[in-house]
Order: C-alpha cells, then sequence, then structure tokens
C-alpha cells in the first residue's frame, strides 16, 4: 500500500471519540465505495480496503474499469491509497462499509459480503472507532446483525467503547449527472452524538446537502424504500405495456399522452435488474414476513417484472410468425447486455432472462455491447459477446439497452444488420421512432 504524503486531515468533528481527527477507510471499492474514497480523499487521508487484489491494483495505476470516477478524478484524490492487506486499516478510527447485498438462489438477502466486512473491522476496532454502513439491508439489520458481530468479535460494546452509522448509498451507475456530491446524503447514527458525527462528516463532502434521519433503523428504511417504490411503478407501466399490446394500443404513445398532466409520474416499460432496484425490494418482504406480515404490492410487482423478459421473447417470436419469418434456427442480434445504459454494470441483467427464452424456441442469439466486459459476460453469464455483428445476417434485432452507441447508429444502420429478404427489430428503450421499429414494448 502507498503511504500517505500528507498529514493527517485537520477535519474533525465534535466528538469526544475522535480528539486526534479522522483516519477513515472505506471498505469495498465497487461502484458505491470508490466514489466515496475519492471524495474523501481529496480532503482527508483515506484507505480504500477491497479483498479484490486486481481491483486493487487496478485502481493504484489510476483506473477504473467501473468508469464511475474517471482517471482524472482518481488523480485528484491525492490522500487516498489502495490495499487488500487488512493490517493497513488498522491504523483507522472511522470505517465505511460499502459492499454489495446480493439476494441468493430462493431470492433471500444475502448479507455474507456485509458481515465478512464487518469481521474484517471487529479485529482491528478500538475504543472510540465509528462504523459507518452504506449497504442497503432491511431495517434493523445493522443493530440486528452487523453491531453484535462488531462486539464478538473485537471484545467492545456498542455506544459505550464504539459507535455505529448508517447512511445509505445513492449512488446511480453511468449517471454523470447526479455525482455524489450533488445528491441530499441520509445520515444517522447510534446515539445523538454519532449522528451528529457522521452527519458533520458527510456533510464535508457532500454539496447537496445531508438529512439527518432519527434512527439507524429509519435510514434503513427510507433506502430500501426508494427502490421499492421504482420498482412497484415500473411494475404498472409493464402491466400497462402488456395490456396495451392486447388492445393494439401504443404504449409510447398513451405514456405521452398522460404525461402532459404536471402531476403523472414518468416511468416507462422494461426490464428491471441492477443491483438496487430488482434486488432492494427483497430485502423488505424478507423483514416483513419475519414480522408476520405478507407484503402484497411488493411481491406481485416482484413477479411481474422478472417475467419481463420471458414475455418480450414470447412477443418477437409471435411477431416472426406473424411476418412468416421461420423461428426455429433462426438467428437474433440482442444489442447490450448491461442492466442499463452506459454503464459496464452487469449485475442481474434481466437481458439474459431473454436469451434464455429464446433458447427455448432453438434461436441463435448473438449478443453485442460495447460497454460491458467480455470476460465478465462469458463468467456471469456464459455469453460470448460479438464484436462486430455481421450485417444483414439476423432474422431479428433486440435493442435491449440504450447505449449511446446505439442511439448513435440510429435506425438505418440498426436496420443494416438484418436480412434484407425480412426481418423484425424490436425496440425495448423506445430508442427509434414508432415508424423506425416493427416492435415495441
Amino acid at each position: 500500500m502507498t503511504t500517505f504524503a500528507t498529514p493527517a486531515t485537520a477535519f474533525a468533528p465534535a466528538f469526544p471519540a475522535l480528539p486526534g481527527g479522522v483516519r477513515l477507510a472505506v471498505v469495498g471499492l465497487g461502484y458505491v465505495g470508490l466514489p466515496l474514497a475519492v471524495e474523501f480523499g481529496k480532503i482527508m487521508d483515506v484507505v480504500g480496503f477491497d479483498i479484490n487484489g486486481a481491483r486493487v491494483k487496478e485502481l493504484s495505476t489510476g483506473t477504473d474499469y467501473t468508469l464511475e470516477v474517471s482517471d482524472e478524478e482518481l488523480a485528484c484524490a491525492t490522500r487516498l491509497a489502495f490495499t487488500e492487506d487488512p493490517a493497513d486499516i488498522a491504523s483507522c478510527n472511522v470505517f465505511i462499509v460499502t459492499t454489495p447485498t446480493p439476494i441468493d438462489a430462493a431470492k433471500q438477502p444475502d448479507l455474507s459480503p456485509v458481515l465478512s466486512a464487518t469481521e474484517t473491522i471487529a479485529k482491528v476496532l478500538l475504543p472510540g472507532d465509528v462504523v459507518i454502513y452504506e449497504s442497503t439491508v432491511y431495517p434493523g439489520a445493522t443493530e440486528e446483525q452487523c453491531v453484535p458481530v462488531l462486539e464478538d468479535l473485537s471484545g467492545l460494546l456498542v455506544n459505550v467503547d464504539f459507535y455505529v452509522g448508517y447512511s445509505p448509498e445513492r449512488i446511480n451507475p453511468g449517471d454523470k449527472e447526479h455525482r455524489l456530491p450533488s445528491i441530499v446524503k441520509v445520515t444517522s447514527g447510534s446515539t445523538p452524538e454519532a449522528a451528529d458525527f457522521v452527519d458533520g462528516l458527510y456533510g464535508s463532502i457532500i454539496t447537496a446537502g445531508t438529512h439527518r434521519a432519527s434512527s439507524i433503523r429509519v435510514a434503513e428504511a427510507a433506502k430500501v424504500i426508494e427502490n421499492t417504490q421504482r420498482d412497484v411503478n415500473i411494475a404498472l407501466i409493464n402491466e400497462l405495456a402488456i395490456l396495451f399490446n392486447r388492445l393494439d394500443i401504443d404504449t409510447e404513445e398513451v405514456l405521452e399522452a398522460a404525461g402532459s398532466k404536471w402531476n403523472f409520474l414518468g416511468f416507462r416499460p422494461g426490464l428491471v435488474g441492477g443491483h438496487c432496484i430488482g434486488v432492494d425490494p427483497y430485502y423488505l418482504t424478507h423483514k416483513a414476513q419475519a414480522v408476520g406480515y405478507h407484503p402484497e404490492i411488493i411481491l406481485a410487482g416482484r413477479r411481474l417484472n422478472d417475467q419481463m423478459g420471458s414475455y418480450v421473447a414470447s412477443q418477437l417470436v409471435k411477431r416472426m410468425t406473424k411476418e412468416n419469418i421461420p423461428v426455429r434456427g433462426a438467428r437474433v442480434l440482442v444489442l447490450g447486455l448491461t442492466f442499463k445504459e452506459n454503464t459496464p454494470d452487469l449485475r442481474n441483467s434481466h437481458v439474459v432472462d431473454i436469451l434464455t427464452e429464446l433458447r427455448e424456441y432453438d434461436i441463435r442469439a448473438d449478443v453485442h455491447d460495447p460497454w460491458a466486459r467480455p470476460e465478465e459476460a462469458s463468467r456471469h453469464y456464459g455469453v460470448n459477446l460479438v464484436q462486430s455483428p455481421e450485417p444483414g445476417a439476423y432474422d431479428a434485432v433486440i435493442l435491449a439497452v440504450a447505449h449511446r452507441e446505439f442511439l448513435e447508429m440510429g435506425a438505418e444502420t440498426i436496420r443494416g444488420f438484418g436480412n434484407p429478404d425480412g426481418h423484425v427489430l424490436y425496440d425495448l428503450k423506445y430508442v427509434l421512432a414508432k415508424s423506425e421499429s416493427d416492435l415495441r414494448l
């Protein structure tokens, strides 16, 4: 690990546990942790810790493959060092956990990354230290799951020897407009003094300001419902799209008309993937069921959104049949594999559901994505990306992700991938004008 060339930060909020100032460790250097470490690393000493040695090596050379942080931004974080050695965070007194919180095969919360990070911190935890969690969890997880691990392994007591806080992440991968400093940060702490400290710490880098929640549980709940609300709203629009398709009504035209009213919410139908919207609701439903409540609307929305990949494939097959294009043995080009546009993030991509369903029809699908990393696509999904799709070779083209490269191609170039004797162009993202595609969601 590179040693710091600058003195300890002068930033020291009014909190008696840290009389010598903040020595910060960010544990987990993914889409959430790295931007956070970079912002803090501009004003104070920060150790960025990750168990992935390749990731640490890459960041140490000044490059972020997730593209959330530019090389220039990394260079500006002059007080940030990276390490995979837990010993390098032993001198820190504030720890921020930003590890992922996925779901398992049974769609139950998988807290193992967070708990593993907690164990690492607990082994170096000292009296007066503060541990802050950003990972999305269900209400109560920080105090019910993480704090006992900290206490058991350190031999210390929460709110006596050490303190905890929770400040949910609000990173939107690929979004270059809404950046970490310009997004209001929810903060909380295990005591009023700890809450003051956490709020002041984040206030030093968040220009948009902070919102101090009354408790850690409130802050946890606020985070998990942000994405649950979006999930349910998108599920409604997806259901309407299915209905309007049967009624032979263009969904986009309906939404544009309804959107002329000032308070109509501008959601659009589509695949719901990624590490947040398609995952977070299961954390809330898990907790709801644990206290004896069966959440009807949330689970119904999840079921509907999870079925959209299969629906898209079936709609394509129906249209191909209608156009007298043989389905069995057909070749389909899928443009886009990442869970959203202009990001290499492949986590929980539901484009894969389309590919799975197409295979059931004995359709061969090629996938082209200029943002996705080929080795990750192969490792996670068994998808071998096509770097240069063959013009005129495909019986159908699915525009699945609205990467800017596809927008720049335009309808004529995209059409050029289709068989000149007949093909179907399915625009899932409303990238093209209605007249330029054959099928829209």
